[in-house]
This record gives structure tokens, C-alpha cells and sequence, in this order.
């Protein structure tokens, strides 16, 4: 080739790889966290939020808020079959910063007053509807200044989303919340059951994402449930998960892909973190998955086999 035609294609190359690089600084520079507050909020109630909110932030020196009104509330979660009405109260409140690639999303429920008002959602539950809705690497923070179920507040970080000009996917919002209203009416049903935990349940359901993602969107409806079937039996949920729970828990993960959800780069590493954050706060549950009383009757049948046979051979071999 031409050496001074060489040399243009060389200059081209760096010119738009510098303007790529430029775009991405560019698009990267409103770092700025948003506080979403309900509307229902009493003037001392808005600022008592706002300050535990803010206290949690990584940096509280500057911060943009938005009001998330009954009419959000239709607009985000009434297609997954809520019935909000423009009229409806909305007092769970949010804070949302973006966090470097990778990092994944990490939620906190907050106290208000010394007590955790958010009755129904749990943090891995929005931590799981989050990445289902295509929200990447940000930390989040939820409280309310009365007890209250928490849809408000998811409500306001999708808004928050479309305010700064990242518009979700609509079809993957409503998975979101199809996914949300699944997992905690499972975890309503088990409350207080013996081997059964939030943790366990939301940890099977990212490690189901992170397998359906490796796979990608063609992903088969029967390739779904194999899936489900190995989380289910890894998170030691076997004896616990009834046969309408584990078709319950099909169904939104068949849902998640035809949202479109798969089609993202990045949903295998968020729900990879995801299962890494869970594990990593409830170290004490998924520890006990780990022994030997806890390890499943095939397991232990293979143990005994290979100890049989091991056992033969070396007797065999004196």
C-alpha cells in the first residue's frame, strides 16, 4: 500500500478514535445523583428524607431532586397490572449515583427515625428488578418517612433515568416488576419457613440472568427451566420452592427475554455482581450451603461412589 495513503488511514484512525474517546468523557461527565422524593411527603417529612438520602450519598455537595406523583406511578408500574391512579400517594423516596463501570448496583434500604418503613421490597429484590430494567452500575438508596411498600420509590429512579436523558426500556420496566411482585410474593408465602431466605431466592434468580445471558436471547423456554431447576437446586431451595413458585419463576425469566433485557453487553456482569453483593451480605446463609449436611443426595450419592471405588482400588492395589 501506498506509504501515503498508509499515513491518512492512520490519521483517520486516530482522529475518530479521539472523538470516540471525547464522546464517552462527554457522555460520562453528569455524574450527578438525583434524590426522588413522593409527593405525599409532609414539608418536615420532605426534608427528613432528603437528609437521610443525602447522608448516604458519596459526595451530598451537589445533587439534583425530582417529585414522583401518582401520575408516574401509572406511567412506570401500572402496565405490569398495578392500579395506581394519578391521585395515588407516593411517599418512598430515592437516591441514585452512578458509580464506575463495572461496579454493578448495590441498594440500601435506609432507616427513617431509626426504623425501616419499606414493608414489602427487599434490597436484593430491587437490586434484581434493576438490572432487569437496564439501570448498570449505580448505588441505590430507598427509605420512607411512613411504612409503605416501595414502589414509589423504584418508580422515581426510572424517572430519574428518563429526566437525564437515558429513557428505559418500557418492556423491560414491566418484567422489572413482574420480577419484583414474583419474588417478594414467594418470599411472603415462605416467610418464616425452615431453609428458606430472601437471599437464597434472589441469588438463584441473578445466577438464572447470568446463565441466560452467557446463552443469549435465543435462549429456549425449556433451556430456561434446566436453569432454573440448577439455581433452584445450588441456593438449596429444592425442598422449599414449590412446583407453582419454580413456573412462577419461568415465567419472568421467559418475560426478561423477550424484553430485550439479553441483548445488553452488560447484563451478564451486572447480575455476576448481583449474585457477588447478595453472597457478600448474607455470608452466614450461603456459607451453610457449603457443608456437608446441606449438600444435596445426588452429591452425597456420587461422594459415596467415588469413596467406594477409591477405597476398592487401594485395597486392590496392596
Amino acid at each position: 500500500m501506498n506509504t501515503k495513503i498508509k499515513k491518512i488511514i492512520t490519521a483517520c484512525a486516530l482522529f475518530l478514535g479521539l472523538g470516540l474517546t471525547a464522546g464517552r468523557v462527554s457522555a460520562a461527565e453528569d455524574t450527578t445523583p438525583v434524590i426522588t422524593l413522593g409527593t405525599s411527603l409532609t414539608a418536615s417529612q420532605k426534608q427528613g428524607t432528603l437528609d437521610v438520602l443525602k447522608g448516604a450519598l458519596s459526595d451530598s455537595s451537589s445533587y439534583n431532586t425530582l417529585t414522583v406523583t401518582g401520575s408516574d406511578l401509572v406511567t412506570y408500574l401500572n402496565p405490569s397490572g398495578s392500579s395506581f391512579t394519578s391521585s395515588s400517594g407516593v411517599w418512598s423516596s430515592a437516591a441514585i449515583e452512578k458509580t464506575s463501570s463495572g461496579s454493578g448496583i448495590n441498594v440500601r434500604i435506609l432507616n427513617y427515625n431509626g426504623q425501616n418503613n419499606i414493608t414489602t421490597i427487599t434490597a436484593n429484590q430491587y437490586r434484581n428488578a434493576a438490572i432487569t430494567a437496564g439501570i448498570t452500575d449505580a448505588n441505590i438508596y430507598v427509605t420512607s418517612a411512613i411504612p409503605i411498600d416501595g414502589s414509589g420509590a423504584l418508580a422515581g429512579i426510572y424517572k430519574a433515568y428518563a429526566k437525564s436523558g437515558e429513557k428505559l426500556n418500557q418492556k423491560q420496566i414491566t418484567a422489572a416488576q413482574n420480577e419484583l411482585n414474583t419474588l417478594s410474593g414467594i418470599t411472603k408465602e415462605n416467610k418464616g419457613k425452615d431453609g428458606y431466605s430472601d437471599a437464597q431466592l434472589n441469588n438463584a434468580v441473578a445466577g438464572a440472568k447470568k446463565e441466560m445471558a452467557q446463552k443469549g436471547s435465543n435462549i429456549t423456554k425449556n433451556q430456561i427451566i434446566t436453569i432454573v431447576n440448577n439455581q433452584i437446586e445450588n441456593n438449596n431451595l429444592t425442598n422449599v420452592i414449590t412446583n407453582k413458585q419454580k413456573q412462577q419463576i419461568v415465567n419472568i425469566l421467559v418475560e426478561i427475554r423477550d424484553s430485550g433485557a439479553l441483548n445488553s453487553s452488560s447484563f451478564k456482569q451486572q447480575a455476576s455482581q448481583a449474585m457477588s453483593a447478595i453472597q457478600k451480605s448474607a455470608k452466614g446463609i450461603f456459607a451453610k450451603l457449603n457443608t456437608s449436611e446441606n449438600r444435596n443426595a445426588l452429591q452425597k450419592l456420587w461422594d459415596a461412589i467415588v469413596n467406594f471405588f477409591t477405597s476398592l482400588f487401594s485395597s486392590l492395589s496392596k
